[in-house]
């Protein structure tokens, strides 16, 4: 009976959350994609703005500046491109290790328990989702406060 109950409980985890994951087609991630990409545009418009107006910028320090964040953002581009291959092997080694765990764990615990650590395990997952998400969300919602410079004194 106990098993039954269990199982049912299981289910219905399971079932409930399925519900919950919804699937994205290649249209709305490149919709939200564009949409990500202007805002960063939009922002990184505002920081120049804001500090042409805090430090008193000429129009050719703004256009140096622009340069030199256009070639900071293309050296991070090939630094993330260059180490990707070694994250993508990071990321199989920790699937491997977690495959064994679960293999290890399996045999040492009843299949009840087995079943119960491992909706425990799920949970959690769900419970980190969330609160990145939630943090994710704060984020980016900072307040922006200008930048507290004194304007250069003429000499």
């Amino acid at each position: 009976m106990k098993k039954l109950v269990l199982a049912i409980a299981f289910i219905g985890m399971g079932s409930f959350a399925m519900a919950q994951q919804t699937t994205t087609t290649p249209q709305e991630r490149e919709a939200k994609r564009a949409e990500f990409q202007q805002k960063r545009a939009q922002k990184e418009q505002e920081h120049i703005d804001q500090m042409q107006k805090d430090l008193n910028l000429n129009q050719s320090q703004v256009t140096q500046i622009k340069a030199l964040q256009e070639k900071r953002k293309a050296e991070m581009k090939a630094e993330f491109d260059k180490n990707k291959e070694a994250r993508q092997a990071k990321m199989e080694e920790m699937k491997a290790k977690r495959a064994q765990m679960d293999a290890d764990m399996k045999k040492i615990l009843t299949p009840t328990q087995y079943d119960k650590w491992q909706a425990d395990r799920k949970a959690k997952m769900e419970q980190r989702k969330v609160a990145m998400k939630d943090r994710g969300m704060k984020g980016g919602k900072m307040m922006k406060k200008p930048m507290t410079t004194a304007a250069p004194e003429a000499n």
